[in-house]
């Protein structure tokens, strides 16, 4: 396990990329337990049990449906597990550094600062996605982040779409 964290450490540091882990069905499986462990860490500290869970369910299948549709349009499906468990396992190893940034913000501590710190984390995770996509389609890295900018941005507005709660409105 410690060099697929390696691995993940150094896709989230533009060394490698999704074709570098192995293609496995049991890798994605425990990327994914990996990932849903993080997201109600993440969720919990603000949401309730039941809209964690949900927003958990619905972050996969977006997530999932989104790689597999562009991985489709692009021949290239054979890509499927390794990309995806790269998606997850960066995505947790982002999110897992960026839990005590979290943690202040709902509690209020922290500030200005801690602002642009999780600034900083959220554009490091759209060009993680980006490096992967591009790495997983041979694409541009403009394209690939634009695809990866669409995949945050449509994902967010599903999100606050199906639980507005996320947003903040009432």
């Amino acid at each position: 396990m410690y060099d697929i964290i390696k691995i993940l450490f150094d896709i989230c540091l533009f060394k490698k990329g999704p074709q570098d882990l192995p293609y496995s069905v049991w890798l994605l499986r425990i990327l994914l337990v990996i990932y849903v462990s993080i997201r109600i860490l993440m969720l919990s500290i603000h949401f309730d049990w039941l809209n964690v869970l949900l927003q958990v369910i619905v972050e996969i299948f977006l997530v999932a449906g989104f790689i597999w549709i562009i991985l489709y349009l692009a021949r290239k499906l054979g890509r499927f597990y390794q990309v995806l468990s790269a998606v997850l396992g960066t995505d947790a190893l982002i999110s897992f550094f960026a839990l005590p940034a979290i943690a202040s913000m709902e509690t209020g501590q922290g500030g200005l600062l801690v602002f642009l710190v999780m600034l900083g984390v959220i554009g490091w995770y759209w060009a993680v996605t980006g490096h992967i996509f591009r790495n997983a389609l041979e694409q541009s890295l403009i394209f690939s982040l634009g695809l990866a900018f669409l995949y945050l941005l449509g994902s967010y507005q599903v999100i606050a779409l199906l639980f507005p709660e996320v947003t903040g409105v009432k």
